[in-house]
This record gives C-alpha cells, structure tokens and sequence, in this order.
C-alpha cells in the first residue's frame, strides 16, 4: 500500500476507536430554534446566534438592498481595489461600540474572528522581541496566531494556567522583554466563563503590558448594550486592544479589530490576512449596519433580557445525577460528561428525540472531559429548554438503568 494511504488509514482507525470521528451534518433550513436536519424538524441547541438575528426579515432585506447597491463581491483586497463606503461606515460604527473603552478608538474590518487573531498577533509580533502570556483555555484561533507569531518572529510564549492570576504574575515578573501582551478569550467558548478583565488590565498597566481580548461571544451578549466584555466590566484603557466578531450575536459573518487608531494603522500595515485576502462582501457590511441597529435598539435589549432568563432556568432546573454543569453568566452552558463514546451516545439520542447538540470532544476540549455545549439564544422559549432539560433526564436514567 501507498505509504500515505497507510498513515491516512491508520490515523481514521484510531480516531474511529478513540471516539473522535467528525462527521459534517447538513442543515436544510435558516438557522433557528427549530431547524430542518436531514429530513427532521429538530431543535436546536448548538447555534452561537444569541440574539436570533441570522434569520431576522430586516437584515435579510438589507443584505438584498446592499447588494443592488454595493455589488455582491468586494473584488479586491481592502488595500487595492476592495475598500468600499459600506465597509468604511461599519468599521466606524464598530469602532464607537468601544469608544467609551478605548481612547482615540479606531476599528478594522476582517473575514473571520480567526483571520483577525492570526492576522492582529502576528502583526504585533512583527514590531519587535515580544512575549505573548496566553490563558490554557484560550480558543484554537489565537493559540495558531501565537505559534505563527513564534514561527515568524521568534516570539517568546508563556501559557497561564485558566484564570490562575497569580500564576499569570509570576510569568510577567520572570520575563525581561520590554514588549509584552496578555492574551484572553472575553468569554471562554467552550466553558461559557467570563475572564477577570479588570484584573488582567491591572496587569497588564503594572508590567507595561497590552491586553488582547477575543470577545467573540461577548459582543452582542455582554454590557448594557451589547458592547461586550470591555462595556460589562466598564473598563477604559490605551492598552487594550479588542477582537469582536459578526457571525455570533451579530448575526452574519466577519470580524473586526478595534483599538487606538496607532494600532488600527499598524494592523492595515502588517497583519497578513487583510492585506492579501479579498475583502468581504460590501453587501454584507451594508446588512450589518441593520445587525448594529438591532442590536442597540429596544428590541435588541429585549432580545438580551429573553436570552438571560433562558438561561436562568436552565440554571435552575439543570440538577442531573451523572453529569455535571459548568453553570456559565453567558449563553454557553457546558453539560460535562467526560467518556467520548458517553458524549456522542447522549448527542445521538437527543437526536433520536428531536434536540440537536452535537457531542464535542478533544481536541476542541481538554482529554477526559467531553462534552454536550448548550448553547441558548433570544428566540428559544422558557418550553423549549424545558424540554431538553427532560429529555437529557430521560436519557440519563436510560444509562442508570
């Protein structure tokens, strides 16, 4: 046998006996509470659609205006051809979510929350010896930006343990680069925990450090109004720079960087995935000038105001006997059930019985500790997560037994 059809074979045995086969499930309507799974109608637990804007009738409207308009495709990278008007008033609206938090904020528009971590770190690290101090739960995204920026610019990287301060504290004191920069998830996506940014601003103003965080299920969620984890905590600092993306709360796609307008020049200079990828869409920029609207208007805190009382009876009603819950302030709220083959029996039988949440598994989690991510939203209603509260009731009394 060809020596890489081996390897390959190899390789999908054992992820087939460790339980770590991915399989893609092809959705057959508009994401939702309730959607159409392989010919099913099921409910849905696994969306990060917080505020249930991806199906809203006004941003579907405005996608269609803005592409009359603007043109479907943006036709160049931003710095070429491909930087349109629509792009440049979102990446001000964007900017002034944060104006409160940042001085001199500017913001940067991205296609994804992983382009603009891998893209913004990098970029960072191009500017000299730099030492980058990382969260151990920090998302997949910003541990490639780092090790890009190790690869590329002979960073130094120093990982914390979760939330572990002190641990953080004793990292900066033993580290003698003058650049330096925490890195921190706002929420954390696979437990739903919100970091200790006031903390980690005190840090970094005590060792000359800035402070990165990827908001990417704060924004929208997070802060009076929806600014995010900076607004929730009322922080205000030259320090920060912030990551926030589009296709969660926001409901669409894309990302964005927002920090003092130094920073935001220096991105459009260095980082990488803006400057050699086609820009998004202008039409999707026009539809997320809506998607900004929503989410500040008094439909969007009402949205807010459903999600958490979403989530407060899930909290109050999620007692089981074998699992446990990592009972989050946010919309994840992780069902721990450790076993791989457990987690994927639990996901198929919610199936079976009309829910979907799909089992998540390492590498995504730690080893040993697999699990279901619930995921509420706006649009479920109070019956909806009682009813998988239920049916995960019934189905652990089916492995009791």
């Amino acid at each position: 046998m060809n020596p890489w059809l081996e390897t390959l074979q190899k390789k999908n045995t054992q992820l087939q006996n460790d339980g770590l086969v991915r399989r893609l499930q092809m959705r057959e309507s508009p994401n939702a509470p309730e959607v159409q799974l392989e010919g099913k109608t099921l409910l849905s637990f696994c969306s990060n659609d917080y505020l249930g804007l991806s199906n809203h009738p006004s941003l579907a409207e405005a996608l269609a205006v803005g592409a009359v308009q603007f043109g479907v495709g943006s036709g160049a990278s931003p710095l070429i051809s491909g930087h349109t008007n629509a792009h440049a008033k979102l990446e001000q609206a964007l900017a002034q979510t944060q104006n409160l938090h940042i001085p001199n904020v500017s913001s940067c528009l991205m296609s994804t929350g992983f382009m603009a971590n891998v893209g913004a770190l990098t970029a960072l690290a191009s500017l000299g010896q730099i030492s980058f101090f990382s969260d151990s739960l920090n998302h997949a995204s910003i541990i490639d930006g780092i090790r890009f920026a190790k690869t590329c610019h002979q960073a130094t990287v120093s990982i914390f343990q979760h939330s572990d301060y002190d641990h953080l504290k004793s990292l900066l004191e033993l580290d003698q680069n003058t650049l330096k920069c925490i890195v921190t998830d706002g929420v954390f996506s696979m437990d739903g925990d919100i970091a200790n940014l006031p903390k980690l601003l005190s840090l970094a103003e005590q060792y000359s450090a800035l402070l990165y965080v990827d908001d990417a299920h704060g924004f929208g969620v997070l802060g009076e109004n929806g600014h995010g984890s900076l607004e929730h905590f009322g922080l205000n600092s030259s320090l920060l720079v912030y990551m926030g993306t589009l296709g969660k709360a926001a409901g669409i796609s894309g990302a964005f960087l927002a920090s003092g307008n130094l920073w935001i020049d220096w991105f459009t200079q260095a980082a990488r995935p803006l400057i050699y990828s086609t820009n998004t869409s202008p039409a999707l920029s026009h539809a997320l000038m809506n998607s900004l609207e929503l989410m500040h208007s008094s439909d969007g805190a009402t949205r807010r105001e459903k999600l958490f009382n979403n989530i407060h009876v899930w909290h109050k009603n999620a007692v089981f006997k074998r699992w446990h819950c990592l009972q989050s302030s946010t919309p994840i709220q992780p069902l721990m059930i450790g076993d791989n083959n457990e987690t994927l029996f639990v996901s198929r039988r919610l199936k079976e019985k009309g829910i979907w949440v799909p089992a998540i598994r390492p590498p995504t989690v730690p080893i040993n500790s697999a699990r279901l991510r619930i995921t509420l939203n706006a649009d479920h209603t109070p019956e909806m997560v009682y009813q998988l509260l239920h049916t995960l009731k019934e189905i652990e009394t089916e492995i009791n037994e």
